[in-house]
């Protein structure tokens, strides 16, 4: 039996989506730049999906902005805006659990001369709102904060977040990497206050290599690739239409049935939680007193204690299921857990740590499977560890 737990690292493309991209590929395959009708079919695409998206999102078409993924998104957000708006300021704030994709873009920023706050979390990683406060200056001019954290699901205050921005300096622009909350949360920028949403096609069983950047109307923000002036000038090159068009088709799809599937996956990973939960020596992380369903419907941290993750990793492996030590971009490097260190896990345990990250493919057959695997390996595992 196989078993894929990883999907907060990427996930499977939803047939319809697989279906779109090859019709694009190799059919409707012209450059929307093409004055002639292949271009045109071409920039249909476009349009359909900027209006699926900015449907979705309730903002304007024009206010999205195709990239290769998350990671772009993320760097022209903060990149585009800090050097856009320094003139106002040179303070930027952000929170001691982002991805790479925004804490090494904040570290590139520093070094170029701006100051960076970094929020502390709880032992839930979620962050204070007081903390937000008190560290807003009058030098501020960036806020970013995660929606969905990416190893333990933590949730932060997105919208109470949002308000004390803007209550503190209307200015001040806010920057949300959604790239795990998309397709899982219904994420309204207007009303809370977002100027910028990063979103990722890959982990809504859409295409790799694509996602888009929200950038609202008034929002003064400057390119970092420059070439040919596609999109009004703010994101040269060829437009990835194959890309493009599946993901919005995989974003209409996942937002069409979503309380139901959301719900679902709250469901197993309440049953796979208080399952796992019953076992010696594991610690399930970032689940606070309120329970699942105050966290990601998708996310299970676990802390195996007294076995290497990389060993439960390639253990579980062997058995046909897929797992992470944590987030892809950094899982094959060793490197430690910002997330996890940031929560205070003990040091020890930073390295007894797996991800499993459920979808709308995932079944409870599957989680039965992955409970006996573990409950039969750990206690094995632990008997030939060297302590």
């Amino acid at each position: 039996m196989e078993v894929y737990l990883d999907n907060s690292a990427t996930t499977r493309a939803l047939p319809q989506v697989a279906e779109l991209v090859t019709r694009v590929m190799c059919d409707d395959y012209g450059n929307p730049s093409s004055m002639h009708r292949k271009g045109v079919e071409a920039e249909q695409y476009l349009r359909y999906a900027k209006e699926t998206l900015a449907g979705i999102l309730k903002v304007q078409e024009k206010e999205i902005l195709f990239t290769s993924g998350g990671t772009e998104a993320d760097n022209l957000a903060l990149i585009g805006c800090a050097m856009a708006n320094r003139r106002r300021g040179n303070h930027l704030i952000t929170t001691q659990v982002e991805h790479p994709a925004v804490l090494q873009t904040m570290q590139y920023l520093e070094s170029q001369g701006f100051q960076v706050t970094y929020l502390p979390v709880d032992r839930w990683g979620r962050i204070s709102l007081k903390d937000l406060e008190t560290d807003i200056t009058p030098q501020t001019i960036l806020v970013s904060i995660m929606h969905t954290n990416n190893e333990v699901g933590a949730l932060q205050p997105i919208a109470e977040a949002g308000a004390l921005i803007k209550r503190m300096n209307p200015a001040i622009l806010f920057h949300v990497d959604a790239v795990q909350g998309f397709g899982k949360f219904r994420i309204l920028p207007k009303r809370m206050n977002i100027d910028l949403l990063s979103v990722s096609g890959h982990k809504i069983h859409g295409p790799k290599g694509v996602g888009f950047l929200y950038v609202g109307e008034q929002v003064k923000i400057q390119p970092v690739v420059y070439g040919g002036g596609q999109q009004k000038n703010m994101r040269s090159g060829t437009e990835n239409v194959p890309g493009i068009a599946g993901l919005a088709k995989a974003a209409e799809l996942m937002y069409a049935h979503l309380d139901e599937d959301v719900q679902r996956l709250y469901e197993l990973k309440e049953y796979f939680v208080e399952k796992i939960s019953r076992m010696e020596g594991i610690q399930v992380n970032g689940i606070p007193e309120e329970g699942c369903r105050a966290t990601a419907p998708h996310v299970v941290s676990v802390t195996v204690y007294g076995i290497r993750s990389e060993v439960m990793l390639h253990a579980l492996e062997e058995k046909g299921i897929y797992v992470s030590a944590g987030s892809a971009c950094a899982s094959n490097k060793p490197q430690t857990s910002a997330t996890l260190k940031a929560m205070k896990l003990q040091r020890e345990l930073w390295d007894s740590t797996i991800r499993l990250s459920f979808s709308v493919y995932t079944t409870r057959e599957e989680i039965d499977y992955t409970l006996d695997t573990m409950y039969d390996m750990i206690p094995m595992l632990r008997k030939y560890t060297r302590r």
